[in-house]
């Protein structure tokens, strides 16, 4: 077997293993194989045509696949009852994933590929920008509706526990003075210990609904993946908030924001946005405006 024939088997049986925890209702392992062959999919598109063995019209096709994984990703993370892309329609795509060399048909989906873009580490992008976020950007402004889709890594709640609480936030706005040239505006929760050490796995959102004046609204809930009695003093919930940047082709942090356990209590919250880059320790704090914007958020806590 030729290694493009072994590449296209590693494929189908990801595929296939992903549209099987779907159909098990095991969403948080169907997620994560749906990313993860997404990514595969996305490199190859993204390859040279002299590292590639596949042509031009074949890696449309599988970038078209990659995004419908991603939009499949996205509607197991929300809440509403309306899947936006079923696992049916995701189904349908196997045989094509499978037969990828011979394929010459329409796709069956009205979808693009996912546009080139570079996802760095948090602080990595530091290091390859020093303008301040002041910059122009005219004419680069998202319409109303973010239409890229990028999918969150959003986890599920967990298993109640007698007499602890769990916290769901719900991250309903951010008020930023350029919100219209924010692309792709996403954020990125993590609860830290006062070193800056991640205490739960990292959570990204999902693309931004819609934004309007000074506004980007997302209105998603992230479920903290600790119960609140079992996190540690000190410790503090992050949200960085990234967005993409097409002249520079990566995801850069704008701003962050943080609370502190003493803020833990329900309703709604306000909380300050600071400059990158990202401070996990809470030591060199600057604000990111003197106007009055902040990160909007509702709390509600679940105790058995």
């Amino acid at each position: 077997m030729t290694d493009i024939n072994k590449t296209v088997q590693k494929w189908h049986a990801s595929f296939k293993k992903g549209t099987d925890f779907d159909s098990w209702g095991q969403l948080v392992e169907a997620i994560d194989e749906y990313q993860i062959l997404a990514r595969h999919l996305q490199k190859e598109v993204q390859s040279t045509a002299n590292s590639s063995e596949f042509s031009e019209d074949q890696k449309k096709t599988l970038g078209k696949i990659a995004t419908c994984l991603e939009l499949r990703s996205s509607s197991l993370q929300t809440a509403q009852t309306q899947e936006e892309f079923k696992l049916e329609d995701l189904k349908t795509l196997e045989p094509i994933i499978k037969n990828i060399l011979s394929y010459n048909k329409d796709f069956p989906f009205d979808v693009q590929p996912v546009p080139i873009r570079k996802i760095l580490a948090p602080g990595e992008e530091e290091n390859l920008e020093f303008e301040e976020e002041e910059e122009g950007g005219a004419g680069v402004g998202s319409p109303d509706l973010f239409s890229t889709r990028v999918p969150g890594t959003l986890l599920p709640r967990l298993p109640s526990e007698p007499g602890m609480a769990l916290l769901t936030i719900t991250i309903e706005k951010i008020g930023l003075k350029d919100a219209g040239q924010c692309i792709d505006p996403y954020v990125t929760v993590s609860v830290k210990d006062a070193n800056g050490v991640d205490l739960t796995p990292v959570q990204d959102t999902p693309v931004a609904t819609r934004k309007e004046d000074m506004y980007i609204h997302f209105s998603i809930d992230v479920e903290i993946q600790k119960h609140i009695e079992k996190l540690p003093k000190g410790a503090a919930i992050f949200f960085e908030f990234k967005h993409y940047k097409p002249k520079k082709r990566f995801t850069s942090t704008k701003c962050f924001a943080f609370m502190e356990m003493d803020e833990i209590k329900a309703g709604q919250i306000v909380i300050e946005l600071y400059k990158k880059p990202t401070d996990f320790k809470r030591k060199k704090l600057h604000l990111l405006t003197k106007k009055p914007l902040y990160l909007h958020l509702h709390q509600t806590l679940h105790k058995e």
